[in-house]
């Protein structure tokens, strides 16, 4: 293969790694690569600077291999040579547009804005309220008795649409305000950077003289010691200045391993907010959010809304797998002059519901029950009727209807040898209470996540 081939080649590999690994992470290490030639077995690429090189290589050298072999090229070895430089490397295209302070004198490094997470689009129940009602407080620009706002949680539950929401907010009502977004990696790429051309004094100046900072996926830094000495820094000299501060992370400050106990412990000082895992009703606002946008972009596709309460209970642990889903319903239903069924829904997700089709037993049920109420599974089988027996039964019955696939009747034998009318009742029972009784809804959310995890 020859070298315009291998140019060829390399365009194709960027674009699958913009897709793996994400558009951060792209624009941070791999768009400032250059591909320079590929010789028995050796891909030469060179960098920007060694930090650069080294950190490419122990994190992304084997997929590159991998990506290369897959067009054809059985690469063995990559070397990432940094050239002899005297001048600041140029951030390259692609990188966090900078944007200039009101009076014209520093840029900050911010991120771009994904125009489709604001508030309006954020769908709020039970699991986010409480984050929900925190984000808009700190961009309504009032009286905030907490800083910083640390919101954590698992892969799509919203915690960057909520990042996103308040500095698009602030930027609506605040337009002179310095609002600072970028991720915890862009935060010591900017960092390594600054150390490596001696530009430390710009760098502080940028970080410490905004409004607002806000730090995506701060679980990046942990273990990385001197950008988190660099970070503690700078989050007390903006406290100092009663500046904003708002973190995200996808565990709580108390978990995330290789955090300083300094930087835990400052973090704790102001509002920590879990996002906690959706229940079913969230799922289901999500989904007829969602769906009212895409019927809008395909006005010709019909939709049968009982497909929207099978994904939200079939696709219970990630948001964004949620919405994917069915923005791959609307797609393909246009492509081929189909609306959108139970059975084309079916047909088209089976990848994703294979994955999501968590096998739970009957037995297993009963003891994660048993555990939470602190019972024996032997009460759950037994003819006690008192109220402390008989709910967590029903609530198992419910769970077992809801997570298996068995019949009434061998639920019901499963309890006791109970007749399958009992299984009903309790079905029927559960469901009433869970519109009425928080504690029963929260109950039986808590067990299911657990169930389901």
């Amino acid at each position: 293969m020859d070298a315009i081939n291998h140019i060829d080649c390399w365009g194709r590999i960027r674009t699958e790694l913009r897709s793996s690994i994400g558009v951060d992470a792209f624009n941070n290490w791999i768009e400032p690569l250059e591909f320079e030639k590929v010789g028995a077995g050796h891909g030469h690429f060179v960098v920007p600077n060694n930090f650069m090189g080294n950190w490419i290589s122990r994190n992304y050298a084997d997929l590159i291999k991998d990506l290369f072999r897959a067009e054809g090229i059985p690469l063995t070895r990559l070397s990432f040579t940094a050239p002899e430089q005297s001048a600041p490397v140029p951030v390259p295209a692609g990188k966090p547009k900078t944007e200039a302070k009101p009076d014209g004198k520093i840029e900050l490094p911010t991120s771009p804005l994904d125009s489709r997470f604001t508030f309006d689009q954020f769908v709020v129940g039970t699991p986010n309220e409480l984050a929900h009602a925190a984000a808009r407080r700190v961009a309504d620009g009032g009286d905030v008795t907490f800083n910083p706002l640390f919101l954590y949680g698992g892969v799509g539950l919203g915690k960057t649409h909520l990042m996103h929401a308040i500095a698009h907010e602030i930027r609506a009502t605040r337009p002179d305000a310095r609002v600072l977004y970028l991720s915890a990696e862009q935060f010591m790429f900017r960092f390594v950077q600054a150390l490596r051309f001696k530009d430390m004094h710009s760098f502080k100046e940028q970080f410490r003289s905004v409004d607002m900072l806000m730090v995506d996926d701060l679980q990046f830094i942990a273990g990385k010691n001197s950008t988190q000495d660099e970070f503690f820094h700078t989050f007390n000299a903006l406290i100092e200045q009663g500046k904003q501060i708002v973190i995200s992370a996808d565990r709580s400050p108390g978990e995330i391993e290789g955090l300083e106990e300094r930087i835990r412990s400052r973090l704790q000082w102001g509002l920590v907010v879990d996002l906690h895992p959706t229940n079913y009703e969230l799922r289901l606002g999500i989904l007829h959010a969602k769906a009212e946008a895409q019927a809008r972009a395909y006005s010709k596709v019909g939709l049968d809304v009982k497909v929207l309460e099978f994904l939200a209970h079939r696709i219970s642990s990630n948001v964004r797998v949620l919405e994917g889903a069915l923005t791959r319903l609307f797609a393909f239903a246009d492509l081929v002059g189909r609306d959108i069924t139970l059975d084309m829904a079916q047909e088209t997700l089976a990848d994703i519901l294979r994955i999501s089709d968590r096998k739970v037993t009957i037995a297993e049920i009963q003891r994660k029950v048993a555990e939470h109420y602190n019972l024996r599974i032997s009460d759950l089988l037994s003819p006690r009727r008192a109220r402390a027996v008989a709910r967590p039964r029903q609530i198992s019955m419910f769970l077992c209807k809801s997570l298996t696939a068995k019949s009434l009747p061998e639920i019901g034998r499963k309890f006791g040898g109970r007749d399958h009318t009992t299984v009903i009742h309790a079905v029927k029972r559960i469901e009433e209470l869970m519109q009425t009784d928080s504690q029963i809804t929260e109950d039986v959310e808590l067990l299911r996540r657990m169930l389901e995890a």
